[in-house]
């Protein structure tokens, strides 16, 4: 699969009335969900625009390039992808299927979401751990010692 940067030209981003973001593209329209790419150096760049299968679609490497009402529409959508859910207590993991169901307790209170089985907390280089829900939704564990015991047991089933 092929990441193109979108050329602002021919390109446009649009929200419908229920909010979800399109992209257009050569006469077609493409439901995509846009995530901030890693490691969120430049919060402001960089974004990708996802399908629903996860397949990247399109790389925004500057939104200012954008006409006004596709910078519009991408960025109430960049806002909304950057929030990240600060996990303070892991309650339970189950296995259902092909995912994992996580029960956490968060900074902003209580969560449930899912992981792919071959999707494991990844270690940040500023310390602490990022997982990634099948939403594209972002949980972060700042420092594993802060953890009760029985949440640091869990996750050490999932790390190193």
């Amino acid at each position: 699969m092929t990441t193109t940067s979108i050329d602002p030209g021919p390109v446009r981003l649009e929200r419908d009335s229920h909010g979800r973001l399109f992209l257009l593209r050569e006469g077609r329209r493409h439901p995509v969900r846009a995530r901030a790419c890693f490691p969120w150096t430049d919060p402001g760049r960089f974004i990708s625009l996802r399908d629903h299968d996860d397949h990247e679609l399109a790389l925004v490497e500057d939104p200012q390039a954008l006409d006004p009402d596709s910078r519009e529409a991408l960025g109430s959508c960049a806002n909304e992808s950057r929030f990240v859910f600060e996990i303070t207590r892991i309650t339970r993991v189950d296995k259902e299927h092909e995912l994992r169901a996580w029960q956490v307790e968060t900074a902003q209170g209580a969560r449930r979401f899912q992981t792919k089985l071959d999707d494991w907390p990844r270690p940040l280089e500023s310390g602490g751990w990022l997982l990634r829900d099948v939403a594209g939704d972002l949980f972060f564990v700042r420092d594993l010692q802060r953890l009760d015991k029985a949440s640091r047991e869990i996750l050490s089933g999932f790390i190193d």
